[in-house]
């Protein structure tokens, strides 16, 4: 009877306050938890202090009697789903069920206010709550990446950014980057012949009397060739940097794309087998193109036991699609001719698929030099990544977590480069020791 009393003395306005303000803590716990089985706590605390953030301002708003400040968290909650690069697929839920829910309290809650004429109230501690969690949470952050770009030395694994020594713009000795056209063949369709482009990095000082280790290197959905070197400058800049400082040796670096046409299409009944008949492009053409016409550990040989005896100075990574196709393609398919692998922000690749693949007789007896694997904390492919990754693990033998494979999850970072920036650097200083 109290309860009912309680509710039956409140204004409209002041319920709707309170269940928006419920309905952001329940939204909010559930988020939390979704973490905890990822084992990570750099994740685990970034979401724990955004939904804490989240509440204290769903708090304010309550009991400052102001629901038209919902908006705010509405916004927020748009720029969490916009944070993803592929349409229609939000980062997380809860910031779908978080944003109807700043939506509703803003515009129902206004309503009420304005019907009642209920006026706004002082609301100083919950005001202090939420901007000292706010600030605790935008301290952090902003923190530890100023501390990691103002850090001098050698260059060492990190999470939160690239230091500012390697992302400068300009480098007294950069290298160069070219166009490689070649022919090859729809694997993935009607086996029409094709010709293709990518584009590849010579270090600063490239001559042909010297032998380098190569990275083929490839892009997501809806990007294409350019996409890393181009598009994306900052990742020639720091490659330029990181070989000019001698933290890594030169190197070559591919960047090819995965369509079978200039403008191919999204859709994911089309993709998938693109990413799958890779394999067979990579092994029969642009190997051959890339090797064939620069100085690798290769020697100009292109036979099957010469790119077999050069294994360990090749190596094959990818971003979002472009990570599920290191798997299946590279890692699964080609494992042969590479030895080093990086999945940036995607794996997409389950027990069985390893089971018939990686541990066939044609593959089960090459090591594995490294494995690498990174995601955002917000990242949409999270989950699903640790979750191969986990089945990979408990199925082969050959890799040991934290000797010849990892996975770092990036705090709040997102789908995006800002995330595969950070892990480019991270593998670039793993591979070719």
């Amino acid at each position: 009877m109290r309860i009912l009393s309680y509710f039956k003395k409140q204004k409209r306005c002041d319920l709707v306050g309170l269940g928006a303000l419920a309905a952001t803590a329940i939204i909010q716990m559930i988020h939390v938890a979704l973490y905890v089985p990822l084992g990570d706590a750099r994740s685990l605390a970034a979401v724990a202090i955004l939904g804490a953030v989240f509440v204290l301002f769903g708090l304010f708003c309550r009991r400052a009697r102001l629901p038209v400040l919902w908006a705010g968290a509405a916004a927020a909650c748009v720029v969490l789903h916009c944070c993803s690069n592929i349409p229609g697929l939000i980062a997380d839920l809860s910031y779908a069920f978080q944003g109807a829910v700043a939506v509703i309290a803003c515009l129902a809650g206004s309503f009420f206010q304005l019907r009642e004429r209920a006026r706004p109230a002082f609301a100083w501690i919950s005001l202090a709550a939420f901007l000292t969690v706010a600030a605790f949470g935008a301290s952090v952050w902003l923190g530890s990446v100023a501390f990691v770009n103002a850090a001098g030395g050698r260059a060492q694994r990190e999470v939160w950014a690239v230091p500012d020594k390697y992302d400068e713009a300009v480098c007294p000795e950069p290298g160069s980057v070219q166009e490689l056209v070649y022919e090859t063949r729809a694997y993935a369709t009607d086996g029409r012949v094709l010709t293709k482009r990518a584009l590849v990095y010579l270090p600063y000082g490239y001559t042909e009397e010297k032998e380098y280790n190569i990275l083929y290197l490839l892009h997501g959905t809806g990007d294409d060739e350019e996409y890393w070197l181009r598009t994306n400058p900052q990742n020639k800049a720091m490659l330029d940097n990181l070989i000019y400082y001698g933290d890594i040796s030169p190197l070559i670096v591919v960047t090819p794309t995965w369509y079978e046409v200039p403008d191919g299409t999204w859709e994911e009944s089309v993709c998938e087998p693109l990413i799958d008949s890779f394999n067979a492009e990579f092994r029969n053409d642009l190997i051959p193109a890339a090797e064939g016409r620069y100085s690798t550990y290769a020697g100009g040989d292109l036979s099957a036991d010469s790119l077999i005896a050069s294994r360990h100075h090749r190596a094959f990574a990818g971003l979002s699609r472009g990570a599920s196709a290191t798997y299946r393609s590279a890692l699964c398919g080609s494992l042969d001719y590479v030895s080093w692998f990086g999945a940036f922000s995607g794996c997409g690749t389950d027990e069985a698929y390893f089971e018939a693949h990686l541990r066939s007789e044609a593959l089960r007896e090459y090591p594995i030099d490294y494995l690498y694997n990174t995601s955002g904390t917000f990242d949409f492919a999270l989950r699903g990544h640790v979750r191969d990754f986990e089945e990979l693990l408990a199925t082969e033998s050959r890799l040991v977590p934290d000797q010849n494979c990892s996975m770092d999850v990036l705090p709040m970072r997102y789908h995006s480069m800002g995330s595969w920036h950070i892990a480019l650097y991270n593998f670039l200083l793993l591979i070719f020791p």
